[in-house]
């Protein structure tokens, strides 16, 4: 059984930093790719970075890009989202998603976590 578990998140000032975790289990991380999403109220889910489970190839939406870092620990099965420089827009739940390829698009992805809170406060 595949599972996903998000913890670290919380709440903090603008300009302020959280780090994310997500433990996979079930699946070796390193035969796919981890990515962590996010949905504030009212709004769609988004991509926010991905990273690939063999090569640790980063990719990020434009709108975090230079601010937040994703990092991944195969002997923990574990991807980290490292995020700096917070704003208020950054507030949302973060869900971490696996798959065995890769895409933004969030029906590419069978497994996810719970998520876990973010909010930002101005």
């Amino acid at each position: 059984q595949v599972q996903l578990v998000e913890s670290g998140g919380g709440l903090v000032e603008t300009g302020g930093s959280l780090t994310l975790s997500c433990v996979l289990s079930g699946r070796a991380m390193r035969g796919g790719f981890m990515n962590w999403f996010r949905q504030a109220p009212e709004k769609e889910r988004e991509f926010v970075s991905g990273i690939a489970g063999t090569t640790g190839s980063p990719i990020y939406a434009d709108s975090v890009k230079g601010r937040f870092t994703i990092s991944r620990d195969n002997a923990k099965n574990t991807v980290y989202l490292q995020m700096n420089s917070l704003k208020p827009e950054d507030t949302a739940v973060y869900y971490c998603a696996y798959g065995s390829t890769w895409s933004r698009n969030q029906r590419t992805y069978d497994y996810w976590g719970q998520g876990t809170q973010v909010t930002v406060s101005s």
